[in-house]
């Protein structure tokens, strides 16, 4: 019989060959996924034998693991702002530094607020459902071109029980048929701002797993930024306010096209490892 501290060496030892970084780490969320208990317990019962059937399921998703696959889509799951979100393939995985977009949302105006928020797409819907738990009296829309996104950011409402305030719709924002009953206050948007030139580059788990259109415009990267930005006409209300997440070094290059559309007071927000990672303006 295999012990559950067996099990993590051999699968550590078994990463750290197939170069997937914190090897331990991984052996040990793997485990605990499959053992259906948290990490620390395994620390309690690493004598533990496992069962024939929990070996085989452990086995599998080592070997999902090794070919690069994200921990997140393995488990079906991630934290992003202290939230649940189911993942699957469909979508993008939440990472923590939009979580520097969702605060400084969050920390710009007064809780109890109402504000009508467009957000652009939402992807797992871990950006509105996150306000929504926060801005208790505002109400949203979110927009996505992918059918499988929206229906996995409608279930992540569900289970966060805020769907009684986020409308989830089929859009496209780079069309020129994008219209909406009403205005915004607030637009906020993590759009897919890789250049093609880049995406050749990219960890391994991004390019053979998540969805290629939430990562590159497949042009320079700003090609949603100029269509968002210069939309605010049709898509805010006076005075209301334009949220993005950028990549690095590209701050500058968003200010300047947000400028030429007139936004004023526009800010960037540097996220914890001091990279320029959200940018904020008004609409004139």
């Amino acid at each position: 019989m295999v012990t559950v501290l067996e099990s993590i060496k051999l699968s550590t030892s078994y990463f750290e060959k197939k170069g997937i970084e914190s090897p331990r780490v991984n052996a040990e969320i793997l485990l605990a996924h499959v053992l259906k208990c948290k990490r620390l317990d395994l620390y309690m019962a690493f004598d533990k034998p496992l069962k024939e059937k929990e070996l085989a399921t452990y086995r599998e998703t080592i070997k999902r693991r090794a070919t690069f696959e994200p921990l997140q889509y393995i488990v079906g799951s991630v934290e992003f702002y202290g939230l649940p979100f189911q993942v699957d393939r469909s979508v993008l995985i939440p990472r923590p530094e939009t979580e520097i977009l969702v605060e400084s949302i969050i920390n710009a105006f007064p809780k109890d607020n109402c504000f009508n928020i467009l957000d652009i797409g939402t992807g797992t819907g871990n950006i509105p459902i996150s306000l929504a738990k926060y801005l208790p009296q505002s109400h949203f829309t979110s927009i996505d071109i992918s059918r499988d996104a929206l229906k996995l950011a409608k279930q992540n409402a569900a289970d966060n029980s805020v769907s009684d305030r986020i409308v989830f719709l089929h859009k496209d924002i780079l069309s020129t048929e994008t219209e909406f009953e009403n205005k915004f206050d607030i637009i906020v948007s993590n759009p897919p701002y890789v250049p093609v030139n880049e995406y050749p580059t990219l960890q391994a788990e991004i390019i053979r797993f998540e969805p290629r259109e939430a990562v590159t415009d497949e042009n320079d990267g700003l090609t949603f930024y100029k269509s968002i930005s210069g939309k605010a006409e049709l898509l805010l209300n006076e005075n209301g306010y334009l949220f993005f997440e950028v990549g690095k070094g590209q701050a500058g290059c968003v200010y300047e096209i947000m400028e030429a559309d007139n936004y004023k007071n526009i800010k960037i927000i540097k996220d914890y490892l001091n990279i320029e990672r959200v940018i904020c303006g008004v609409k004139s």
